[in-house]
């Protein structure tokens, strides 16, 4: 999401390729788009120029639902940004239209793993789903996924369909949802955690934002919630001195050490700090560390809830 302009800021598209590749360069074989992303799809189109020849290294995922196509309705979907909404339609009529907009968008002939990217309210999810896994028995997706839903959702859609991975934020500053993690351990379904990095917050190296920021619409993020969060945050900063690696990889380390089967999606638009991203999964964290951070987390209440 980073990668297209009106999302944190101006970016142009010969330096968001770069930040791609550079990922792909350290050893990434997962990337996450959707076609909401940017406008008419610039996000996954991007994407796509990105990995033409590189296509058996990468595991493409889109997700779709909010890009709704002109002429059609959609139901509100509340969230903790200031505008207070999404707009989603997850109708199953819509599913196919949605892929195969996001095929030509990625020139791609298979999505790998296709997510609803917010649950419709309006629809069931079994009937969404129904329709999702008519495009993996047509070989347009490869397998299935859920993004920011509820435990019993997933249970429902799994008995649909086998989801293969759920979607949900979950970082140092977000808690995952406890009996979502329980489902998918249940169920043998992955876990792939967005915004690990808590929007760059758990970089520690964010003290204003700047024009066109996406993140001035959350709470979380505005000028004196973010001076106090980063005050509280000062613990895990100074730990990742002490460990001699930067905050944004222990933020990362911690998570992967949080289940065995937690994919993270960090994004960035710097090569340097996306291979900095990237060392963080060879990490292993001592369980006196692991137990130092609960502490300090336990500890850090966040101002401007959530940003969900």
């Amino acid at each position: 999401m980073v990668l297209s302009p009106g999302m944190y800021g101006d970016i142009d598209d010969d330096r968001a390729e770069r930040a791609i590749n550079a990922a792909l360069d350290a050893g990434a074989v997962h990337v996450d788009t959707s076609d909401a992303y940017g406008a008419d799809g610039h996000n996954e189109r991007l994407v796509g120029r990105a990995v033409k020849g590189r296509r058996e290294e990468v595991v493409v995922a889109t997700k779709f639902g909010l890009a709704v196509p002109e002429g059609e309705g959609a139901r509100s979907f509340p969230v903790g940004y200031s505008f207070g909404e999404l707009r989603v339609n997850g109708e199953a009529r819509l599913v196919r239209r949605y892929a195969e907009r996001s095929l030509a968008n990625l020139g791609i002939d298979a999505i790998d793993l296709y997510y609803a990217h917010y649950p419709d309210p309006g629809v069931p999810i079994e009937e969404t789903v129904g329709a999702m896994a008519a495009l993996v028995d047509d070989g347009l997706v490869r397998h299935l996924g859920l993004s920011n839903v509820t435990a019993e959702q997933l249970r429902r859609a799994h008995a649909v369909h086998p989801i293969t991975a759920v979607q949900n934020e979950w970082s140092m500053w977000r808690p995952v949802d406890a009996g979502l993690l329980a489902a998918a351990r249940e169920l043998g379904v992955g876990v792939v955690a967005w915004s690990p990095l808590g929007n760059g917050f758990l970089t520690g190296s964010v003290r204003s934002l700047g024009e066109g920021d996406f993140r001035h619409n959350a709470p979380r993020f505005s000028a004196g919630n973010l001076s106090a969060n980063n005050d509280r945050y000062a613990p895990i900063r100074d730990l990742a001195v002490d460990l001699g690696i930067t905050p944004a990889q222990l933020a990362l380390a911690w998570l992967l050490h949080q289940d065995e089967h937690v994919v993270a999606i960090p994004g960035s638009r710097t090569p340097a700090h996306i291979r900095e991203n990237a060392a963080a999964a060879g990490f292993a964290l001592h369980g006196d560390t692991l137990a130092r951070i609960d502490r300090a987390l336990t500890g850090f209440e966040v101002s401007g809830g959530t940003l969900l």
